[in-house]
Parts: C-alpha cells; structure tokens; sequence
C-alpha cells in the first residue's frame, strides 16, 4: 500500500514516538511535537502503539492514497478534505484507491498528523522511523516530503473507520498559551530581576520557531557579572558545556530566549534558566508564530503530577475508543 504526494504542504515529515535513550551520545529524539494528537491518531484508526504518521505543519498537503485504507487526521485544524468535500479532525473515514486528502487554511494549532491503518512504513533508523530534520536521517530520505514522492503505508491492520474522539477528550489547544517550566540548570547565571521578568514577561513568537527550536522576543535579560571560567565563552549566558534537556530555555546575550526542542543540539556552552516540562511540549508544539507565551514557574513535583495527569487522559482516549495498550511496534 502506499500514498503519492501531489503537493508536499510546508513541512510533511514523517514521525513517530522518536529514538529514546540515545541523548548521551548526541541524538536527540525527533518523533512528533505533539505526542498526544499523534498517539490518539493511531488510537482513532486501530494502530498499535508507535506506527509512524504524517506531521504537517501550518499548510497541508494534497494527497492521493493507491490502496484502500482507513485513516484520521488529528492537532491542528487545517479544514481536512476528502476528495474535496470537507471532514472532521479527530474521527477516522475509509478511503479507496483514488481518493485524495487535502487541507484548507489552518485555524488552530500549528501541526497536524495523518495516521493510517498499517502506519507509514519507512525504514527504522537506530530505533525509530522518524525524521531528523536538521542532519537529514530517518523518516522518507531523511527529508521533508516533496512532490512526486510515493511513500509506503504498511499492512496488517484492518483499520476501524467511522471511530470518533469526543471534543472533552481532545487536547486543548486555543486559548491563553502558558508554559510551566521548572527553573534550572543555570538559572543562577540571571540577576534575580531579570528572572522574575522572564517569568512576568508575555513573549511573541518569532519567525525562527521549527522542530530546532522556537525562539521568542519580549524583554533584555541581564545575567551576573563575572570572569568567565576556563573553557567558557566571554557572552555574558556562556557556561562551561553541558547537556540540554528537551524543552530547556537559553538566552544568548540575553536577548530573545530560545526553547530547544526535539530536533536540537543535545549540549552547549549557554546557560540554560528553565526547562519547558514533559507535559507542556505538545503545547509549545502546536503554537504558531506570532502568538504569544507566558512561562509559570513549577516545582519538580508539579511537573511530575502533570505529567501523570497527561497519561490519564491518553488512557481515558483510550477507554473511550476500546483501545487495549499493546506492545509498542518499533
């Protein structure tokens, strides 16, 4: 089975839960921004966990399936069509041979993802078929998809069309965007002022916002005078290297903080003053430019309890669509 790309969108790469356990040595994670619309997804069309799908972010693309399927389109609402007539995000249709799914204007989110009965079939790299963007392995050719491109769907799943997600159970994504971060690693490189406006401060999002990293324009930040130590660069935000957790924050010279996300670097020499929590990634995933972001300080054990919470409403998804948690397929 397999789909043509008639037109590719903006950005359609192929993700999945991304390659875990490899931060150490260098790879950061890639796999979807928004891990709850993508795992809910392959719920709504009867995949087992970790089958790859299509994220498409801010303009969709048209595409043309050869084989019959069952597929739902989750995140962002991009006004999804089939065959030019227009369907509902969040519940999964059978399409035949022939038929081809386009998108409108986005009105909401900033990534949408295509799922498929039998997933996107693309070779594993190190774990994981999904795309690294920013050195150009995993997913199809290590790439964005481009016109002409014909990518494999994967068989073995009878699909469930006709499965629908009701709105109470739908991650949110309008509304005011706030961020919870818990302060750290070098936090302690800011004057205090200069934390308390970061966290005061709402941030527009700049143009400069990809699966890298989002970087956002507000206020001047000031860090602590101080003789750089050995091996540290002389901007007043360079420590010593070490790593970046997903999701931490940066300010270099201390203007325009960036979040570094699932395509970054894994280590530097900035200092990093908050880290974004596990539960809101999905969030900062599906924020556009221009929008604006507002950080609240938590604790670690406000983003432990969020993060359990992020769980229960998978698995209430879950409940409600009669999916049993299997195995995850790599």
């Amino acid at each position: 089975m397999a789909v043509e790309v008639k037109t590719p969108g903006l950005q359609t790469t192929v993700q999945d839960e991304g390659r875990i356990g490899l931060y150490a040595a260098g790879m950061p994670p890639s796999g979807a921004m928004d891990k709850a619309s993508y795992r809910i997804g392959n719920l709504l069309v009867g995949n087992p966990d970790g089958l790859a799908s299509l994220e498409i972010t801010y303009l969709g693309p048209e595409l043309e399936f050869k084989d019959d399927t069952v597929i739902a389109v989750t995140g962002a609402e991009m006004g999804p069509k089939l065959n030019g007539e227009p369907i509902s995000s969040w519940r999964s249709y059978a399409v035949k041979a022939g038929d081809v799914v386009s998108f409108g204007y986005i009105q909401s989110g900033a990534r949408a993802y295509l799922a498929a009965a039998g997933g996107i079939d693309v070779p594993t790299y190190v774990g994981s078929r999904s795309t690294y963007t920013l050195c150009g392995l995993g997913g199809f050719e290590g790439r964005a998809l481009q016109a002409g491109d014909v990518v494999a769907v994967g068989g073995g799943v009878e699909g469930t069309p006709d499965a629908e997600l009701p709105e109470e159970l739908r991650p949110r994504l309008d509304g005011d965007i706030e961020l919870r971060v818990v302060v750290g690693l070098a936090s302690y490189r800011l004057v205090p002022e200069s934390l308390e406006l970061f966290l005061s401060t709402s941030w527009l999002v700049t143009p400069d916002a990809n699966r890298v990293g989002y970087r956002f324009r507000g206020e001047t930040l000031a860090f602590v005078d101080r003789e750089p130590p050995p091996g540290a660069g002389n901007d007043p935000s360079n420590v010593v290297d070490f790593g970046y957790p997903i999701g931490s924050i940066q300010v270099p010279g201390g203007v325009e903080p960036i979040a570094l996300l699932a395509d970054a670097v894994t280590g530097g020499g900035y200092a990093t003053i908050a880290t974004i929590i596990s539960a809101d990634l999905d969030r900062i995933g599906q924020t556009k430019t221009n929008e604006h972001v507002r950080f609240t300080s938590v604790t670690l054990d406000d983003a432990l309890a969020a993060r359990g919470e992020a769980r229960e409403a998978l698995e209430r998804a879950r409940g409600h669509l009669g999916r049993e948690e299997q195995p995850r397929v790599r």
